[in-house]
């Protein structure tokens, strides 16, 4: 049964008369921890009373666990989880270069919502890296909630009210995010020549993400059948991830470009291809040497960054002339098509096509390999004619664009 016991106070070494009171009170594990610190003996009989009635419902957590640094208890999480390689340097990146420098020596019971929402209105990255560096603390407070360090997580479910500055920053970078027209599309891709050319064709006609793409092999191409309806698809099953390998501890082990299964089960799925980019597919893949569709000349895989400044700026922005020089031949200037176009910008750009043509949603969400919100994705299913609505409105994009311009091939 809890009791209590009084504590006298050491003045220059000296026990004095004055005393406070010490709980005291029966563990799981039969010990007698202490807490003291109470004005009263009753106050602290309560306080031990509390406790061992949270042992008898096994609701207990150990004072000494909450006490616990954050930041030793994060490195700790982080080393028991083992999601895809991608992932735990996102989550190491967040940790090091926002999370850390505020909670690292903060005991995990003396983290409050309050304190935590004021923190990260106040950080300079963008909002929803803030947002994403609260949740990373959520999920490493609810790992302290499973083990018995803490009670709660005062984070979970909570939900960050943003400043109006952060409100208006989000607003303009929605506005300024891009998508191309088809003509834009074709002239881009036939700068960048058949086999990059595909490549971003290929990816604003399928929405396909950038890792996505990389990881495309002939073998990707198959057909869809469904009653009496069939179509070309392509199987997106795995993507290529780039990013800082990190050990248990969170020490950098060099970049990697690795293959690893795609993130979630709606990214695994089949996309029904046009039959212009179904017969430009088929061909490349029939004259590809190498074991993936888009690759660097050199082989292996491409790196995000390499991609934009040797492909997509040069063709996208356009350049100034090159003299000659020793190593390096003269090269005309190029006038820009549409500056800033990137790969993930021509992702926005199918889903755009998609909305254009009056995509239904079940089958739009389906093909963008995204979750789908709500009920009605338990209710609603692509139809064959859905999908054949699709396609014929991705063909009528393109053939509107290629006529446009006046071309009968891509690339001549």
């Amino acid at each position: 049964m809890a009791y209590a016991e009084k504590v006298y106070k050491v003045r220059n070494g000296k026990t004095t008369k004055m005393f406070t009171w010490r709980a005291r009170f029966k563990a799981p594990d039969g010990s007698w921890p202490s807490e003291p610190g109470f004005p009263t003996k009753r106050l602290a009989e309560e306080y031990g009373e509390q406790q061992e009635a949270a042992v008898r419902a096994g609701r207990w957590t150990d004072p000494a666990l909450a006490q616990t640094a954050f930041g030793a208890w994060a490195r700790e999480w982080m080393a028991a989880k083992s999601p895809r390689g991608r992932t735990v340097t996102t989550r190491w990146a967040r940790l090091e270069a926002h999370v850390l420098p505020k909670w690292e020596h903060t005991p995990i019971r003396g983290i409050t919502w309050f304190d935590a929402e004021q923190w990260a209105n106040g950080l300079t990255c963008d909002d929803v890296t803030a947002t994403h560096c609260l949740t990373l603390m959520s999920q490493i407070l609810t790992g302290a909630v499973d083990k018995g360090m803490i009670p709660a997580n005062p984070l979970f479910g909570r939900r960050r009210s943003r400043t109006a500055a952060a409100k208006e920053d989000q607003a303009a970078r929605e506005e300024d995010k891009l998508w191309a027209s088809a003509d834009v599309v074709l002239r881009i891709a036939r700068r960048a020549g058949p086999l990059d050319g595909l490549h971003i064709l290929t990816t604003a006609f399928t929405g396909v993400r950038w890792g996505e793409s990389l990881a495309l092999r002939p073998s990707s191409l198959g057909k869809r059948s469904e009653g009496d309806f069939a179509c070309p698809t392509l199987f997106v099953v795995e993507e290529v991830a780039e990013y800082a390998k990190r050990g248990p501890a969170g020490e950098r082990l060099g970049m990697v470009l690795d293959l690893e299964p795609v993130k979630t089960k709606e990214s695994k799925r089949r996309i029904d291809l046009p039959p212009f980019l179904a017969k430009l597919l088929t061909e490349h893949a029939a004259g590809r040497k190498g074991e993936f569709l888009f690759a660097p000349r050199g082989g292996g895989h491409w790196r995000r960054g390499n991609f934009g400044r040797q492909v997509m700026r040069p063709c996208a922005d356009g350049r100034k002339a090159v003299t000659k020089v020793r190593g390096r031949a003269e090269q005309p200037a190029v006038e820009p098509i549409m500056k800033g176009l990137t790969m993930r910008a021509l992702r926005h750009t199918h889903d755009t096509y998609q909305e254009q043509i009056g995509v239904k949603p079940a089958l739009a969400f389906e093909q963008a390999g995204h979750r789908r919100p709500g009920i009605k994705a338990v209710y609603q299913h692509p139809t064959p004619d859905m999908r054949r609505d699709r396609l014929d409105g991705l063909q009528e994009i393109y053939e509107g664009a290629m006529s446009a311009l006046g071309w009968t091939r891509v690339w001549e």
